[in-house]
């Protein structure tokens, strides 16, 4: 464990449907994570089978909030037609957020810029109209992000951020959260130290993005959310605070963005979509 301290961990983004965790994903959810603190986890979807998949580890473990989404990596190949039905159905039936969407043009093989535009704006009008936040993935795509964001203005978080303190000032003026998670640990971390430093604490979400970005000491090993306190002590340690300080305004924003006390817990079928 990252901490001899009982610390409430609430985690804003993981995938534990990732195959990394194949051979003990049910140890880890029903004791190594609970037992380590671990209160709460926000599950991303990606894709239709992950989404599918993250359905139902929020149906199994109550701590697990199931967020759905078709990420930009997986946009071409088994995208069905009917797949903003599925998000909706998702959505109706317990899950808490639209993601991971967004953008990612690091990537030569991924599909077109102007097909993941069409998918993520897509999502972004679901969001909206059914009154979900939205947790965006941004790679090398800033420009572009902040124009689609600028135009929807969803609630919802920019998640592993990546900009400078100049793009998440204008994404707190648009009433948006910042995702932070191992980066800031790592040796050759700049830009979003400085971020961490200025960012107002009502507006910070912690994450793992577990099985990666595992926060430095074990940085290189699979990540999971009993880590977040690392983070939340690196964060502390920049601005002067405590970690349980961090870590409990962090815990507190990720209750109100994703309406946590009021959410519905029923989960709807998934057998029906394949």
């Amino acid at each position: 464990m990252p901490a001899e301290r009982p610390y409430e961990i609430y985690d804003s983004h993981a995938h534990y449907d990732d195959a990394a965790f194949n051979e003990d994903r049910s140890w880890l959810l029903e004791n190594t994570l609970p037992l380590g603190g671990v209160r709460c986890v926000i599950n991303m979807g990606t894709r239709i089978r992950s989404c599918a998949a993250a359905m139902g580890m929020a149906d199994l473990n109550p701590y697990v909030f199931a967020a759905v989404g078709i990420h930009p990596e997986e946009i071409d190949g088994a995208l069905p037609e009917n797949w903003v039905d599925c998000l909706r159905v998702w959505l109706e039936g317990g899950a808490v957020a639209v993601g991971e969407i967004g953008l990612d043009y690091h990537w030569k093989d991924s599909a077109p810029r102007d097909r993941q535009i069409q998918v993520f704006t897509a999502q972004l009008e679901l969001a909206n109209q059914m009154g979900f936040p939205v947790c965006v993935h941004d790679r090398d795509a800033h420009s572009d992000i902040m124009e689609l964001l600028k135009m929807y203005r969803p609630q919802g978080v920019v998640h592993c951020f990546s900009g400078s303190v100049e793009m998440a000032r204008s994404l707190v003026d648009m009433g948006m959260y910042i995702g932070i998670g191992g980066a800031v640990t790592f040796k050759n971390a700049r830009r979003i130290v400085e971020v961490a430093k200025e960012l107002p604490l009502d507006r910070l979400l912690l994450e793992t993005d577990a099985p990666y970005m595992t926060p430095d000491p074990h940085r290189g090993t699979r990540n999971d959310s009993t880590y977040i306190p690392l983070v939340a002590e690196k964060i502390a340690q920049l601005r002067g605070e405590t970690t349980e300080s961090i870590l409990e305004a962090s815990n507190e924003n990720i209750r109100r963005l994703f309406r946590l006390d009021q959410h519905s817990r029923r989960q709807a079928p998934v057998t029906h979509i394949y």
